[in-house]
This record gives structure tokens, sequence and C-alpha cells, in this order.
């Protein structure tokens, strides 16, 4: 199974910008995410963990 940890590097309305901590290209797209599928609690610069087809906060 596909383990990652990214940051929330925006958040737009029902949407949010997620970049992976390891990704390497500095001009990679962030991950749009809609915010029902993320924890409500979350703001700008929360750290995830997405695994098993779900995102949890990290920290």
């Amino acid at each position: 199974m596909l383990t990652y940890t990214y940051i929330v590097e925006r958040i737009d309305g029902d949407y949010a910008m997620l970049r992976r901590e390891d990704e390497v290209d500095a001009d990679a797209e962030p991950k749009m995410v809609a915010r029902a599928l993320l924890p409500p609690e979350i703001m700008e610069g929360t750290r995830l963990l997405y695994e098993y087809l779900q995102y949890s906060i990290l920290d």
C-alpha cells in the first residue's frame, strides 16, 4: 500500500492544495483534494499522512 506525507500548501474554498514532502521537482503542481476527504481540523501548513486511501493529521 502506498504511504505519502503531504503538507497543506493552500486552502481554496472546498479544496486544499497538497504538496508531497518528498517531492524533488520544484515545478511540480500541488495535488488538489476536496476538503470533504480531509480531516476538518486542517489549516495551511498542516502535515498529513496518506495511507489506506485516507488522510490523517501528523504531529
